[in-house]
């Protein structure tokens, strides 16, 4: 939408020949901005309420550098997934807000916003090779507005690691299970509490574990009732997640 459709638009809500509700559909179907390479979803923030995210694994430095230049035009905070330092430095040249947090390659243009939600979002790894996938959900979490806190190494091999933090657990509105090898520990945790929990293997752990599938298929077959699975190292869809069942009951 132009300024001159943008302007016509408002004159006719201000005159009462249109509704403001009926005007808020008709932005929120807006077309995409075009870049040729990539049609960059200008209202998504309006829609679902947090911007488009970039997936950065498998784009060129260019485009992300032109893609994340377009969107700082529009949003005050833009998520960069799976990106690498040389991506970062070239999103760096069109714009001083970028962040790069390597441990989860992620890179964040904008501020972080202090928590607005009141249910905390618990992050659990079950060893410190899963760290990574759990920041990824983590900052994700963080930028959704959530107070997030973190549990790392605290898997089924040394179960009393779990244990001694059950009042942690107990505390969170969401718990955001990772682990890989043979991802027990979702099933552990959601068979101690009446929290929803949200599973996500990772591809680490030894031949047999098949780069992530053994632990998938123990989460989807757990006995523990209240378990959502994501798919192997989605650590940004379990933060997205977490996120939209954290603001559920701010609605009630």
């Amino acid at each position: 939408m132009n300024r001159e459709q943008l302007k016509d638009l408002l004159t006719s809500v201000q005159s009462g020949r249109m509704s403001i509700d009926t005007a808020l559909e008709q932005i929120k179907n807006l077309p995409y901005d075009d870049l040729g390479f990539a049609k960059i979803d200008t209202h998504r923030s309006l829609r679902r309420g947090f911007p488009e995210v970039i997936f950065c694994q498998g784009k060129t430095t260019g485009q992300i550098r032109d893609i994340a230049k377009r969107m700082s035009q529009n949003d005050p905070l833009i998520l960069g997934m799976r990106a690498s330092e040389e991506q970062f430095k070239a999103v760096k040249t069109v714009t001083k807000k970028a962040v790069y947090h390597p441990e989860a390659k992620v890179i964040v243009i904008g501020k972080i916003p202090r928590p607005i939600r009141n249910g905390l979002v618990l992050i659990v790894s079950a060893g410190t090779a899963d760290i990574p996938v759990a920041e990824e959900a983590s900052i994700t979490a963080e930028a959704m507005g959530n107070p997030v806190e973190r549990l790392f190494d605290a898997g089924v091999a040394g179960i009393h690691r779990i244990l001694n933090n059950h009042e942690k657990l107990i505390k969170a509105n969401v718990i955001i299970v990772v682990a890989g090898m043979e991802g027990a520990l979702p099933g552990v945790v959601a068979g101690l509490l009446d929290k929803p929990v949200i599973a996500v293997p990772t591809s680490v752990g030894y031949g047999a574990s098949f780069n992530g599938l053994s632990a998938l298929l123990t989460m989807l077959n757990s006995c523990a009732p209240g378990i959502g699975v994501v798919n192997i190292n989605n650590g940004f869809g379990a933060g997205y997640l977490a996120s939209l069942i954290n603001q559920l009951g701010e609605k009630t």
